[in-house]
């Protein structure tokens, strides 16, 4: 055991009882660390954002998240908190506080720590535990991108520092199957230079940035990105005097390196990222985002199968409320019109799960481009029918529009 590692035993005694957890979460999760912590902690709360397999799960540990990640999403320990993104950091200081904050960091430069890929939570969550006097542990990595903006913390607030040099997660630039790409650039073909750009998570948006390689002048103001946002800059499309602004990132050795002491990246705290009167001031801005069902009422489920959580609102219900409020901004939700694992129809007549989200600009499948806002609901009903929905249930879905009064 190295001397950092029997000063955080050491501290852990001091812990209330079932102390509250808060890591990084994602794809940078301290395991080393949280591997010492579960030896150490019989009785605790984990709070990960999007965790991923790998998460201690036994009968003790009580795994806590506004947003679902594969490591929890069917464990019986889970308690979800249904919370939009933005007002995630707010549970910190008020209902959720940490007793400890884990973080995945660089190594020490100058006295400073960057957060590296993963900021979004973690400057409230860091925050809310120095102001309670809880404790701070940061797992440094050599291997971390060192990243700027809110990613840069003072290492004189970390009790604890552990070395363990992980190779990072990462994930390989995909190649885009044929309905993603129809779908995206049917999406891209609503952009205009100068535009601002917002995608979520998923080949149909990653598609969508794909497709904009041509357009000039584009800003990035979103809550996270991956390789698309790359092929952009280096294809010119990107306007060069406007910081690359994001929570987060996730993508390819290559991804990683370009990040790395890139002062382009700004990385921003989650509260500002996805604060819906900040992203409203962007110009044009374009949010696009995906969803598992869209029903006659411009209503979408992204978050929910069969009411078991599958994840959470995410950035998805800032974003769009945001880019609607933006002077010729859109928001566009972009999935394919027929799920193809569940063998079912993504447009459906009434979303039988929680609303995720609701009215954005337009819906956008791999069969064209259903316009929603500003729009009558019989009209709004009508071209999801006609222009989003698979031809296989459009004759059951004219039946059950005029069921529900919209036809």
């Amino acid at each position: 055991m190295t001397d950092a590692e029997e000063r955080l035993r050491q501290r852990l005694r001091d812990l209330p009882e079932e102390p509250r957890i808060v890591a990084t979460g994602n794809h940078v999760s301290p395991w080393h660390t949280l591997g010492l912590l579960d030896e150490a902690v019989p009785a605790y709360r984990l709070w990960l954002l999007n965790a991923q397999r790998g998460v201690p799960d036994r009968d003790g540990v009580i795994l806590e998240t506004a947003f679902v990640g594969p490591g929890m999403r069917r464990s019986s320990r889970l308690s979800y908190t249904p919370c939009r993104l933005s007002l995630v950091p707010s549970l910190f200081g008020g209902p959720q506080p940490p007793d400890v904050v884990v973080l995945h960091t660089t190594r020490p430069r100058d006295g400073k720590l960057s957060l590296g890929t993963e900021v979004n939570i973690l400057p409230a969550a860091l925050e809310a535990v120095r102001r309670r006097g809880g404790l701070v542990v940061a797992q440094v990595n050599r291997n971390m991108p060192w990243t700027f903006g809110d990613a840069i913390i003072s290492e004189d607030i970390v009790d604890v520092m552990l070395e363990a040099d992980i190779e990072l997660p990462t994930a390989p630039a995909g190649a885009v199957d044929e309905e993603s790409a129809l779908i995206g650039s049917m999406v891209a073909a609503r952009v205009a230079d100068g535009a601002t750009l917002q995608a979520g998570i998923g080949a149909v948006p990653d598609a969508a940035l794909h497709g904009l390689t041509t357009r000039r002048g584009l800003r990035v103001w979103t809550e996270m990105f991956s390789d698309s946002v790359l092929a952009l800059e280096r294809a010119g499309a990107l306007d060069r005097t406007v910081p690359i602004s994001a929570s987060f990132l996730f993508g390819s050795p290559d991804l990683m390196e370009w990040v790395h002491d890139n002062d382009r990246i700004e990385m921003v705290r989650t509260e500002v990222t996805n604060d819906p009167a900040r992203i409203a001031r962007n110009p044009a801005m374009v949010s696009v985002n995906t969803a598992l069902q869209v029903d006659l009422f411009g209503q979408a489920n992204a978050s929910r199968i069969n009411a078991r959580i599958h994840s959470g609102f995410g950035g998805q219900t800032d974003f769009i409320v945001g880019a609607l409020h933006s002077q010729g901004g859109q928001s566009i939700l972009a999935l394919r019109s027929w799920h193809p694992k569940a063998d079912v129809s993504t447009i459906v007549p009434l979303v039988d799960e929680p609303v995720t989200s609701f009215q954005p600009t337009a819906v956008i499948t791999e069969q064209g481009v259903a316009e929603v806002f500003g729009y009558d609901q019989q009209a709004q009903a009508r071209h999801l029918i006609r222009d989003a929905a698979h031809p296989r249930v459009r004759e059951e879905l004219w039946e059950e529009a005029a069921a529900l009064g919209l036809a």
